[in-house]
């Protein structure tokens, strides 16, 4: 993943437009596209922001490791959003799933379960494609 683009590079940009510069000019002139440019303009603009933003990641836990990991031991077979419930915290199954994924706890199938029954669903009497009355009749 690339870097943000500097500070400083971000003041220049801010500048230039204070100076009175368009878009296109201010993209051509420090080599930025005119969308970015755009953007820190908007940002400045709209939330007062001057420096880049945080990139990526998540940024705190909300789940207890450690309670997930008692609630496992005590409901086996408990689906994500059982689990989310006995927790009591509002988040996405998906971080339910991370966080089982780091304490290394899989979901898997109880090895007692009997094979699937499957049985052909084609006739073996005639050639391949044939399929009862119709294989009789004969186009001339």
């Amino acid at each position: 993943m690339a870097a943000p683009y500097s500070d400083d590079l971000r003041q220049r940009v801010l500048m230039a437009y204070d100076r009175g510069m368009q878009t296109k000019e201010v993209a051509e002139a420090f080599s930025v596209s005119p969308a970015w440019a755009r953007r820190v303009k908007q940002r400045r603009r709209d939330q007062g922001e001057l420096s880049h933003r945080s990139m990526g990641g998540k940024r705190f836990e909300k789940i207890d490791r450690a309670r997930l990991a008692q609630l496992v031991a005590q409901h086996p077979d408990a689906t994500l959003d059982e689990l989310r419930s006995h927790l009591g915290v509002a988040c996405a199954l998906s971080a339910i799933w991370y966080s089982l994924r780091a304490l290394q706890i899989s979901y898997k199938k109880r090895p007692s379960t009997p094979r699937s029954r499957t049985v052909r669903t084609w006739r073996s009497a005639g050639p391949s494609g044939s399929s009862g009355a119709w294989a009789s009749i004969r186009v001339a």
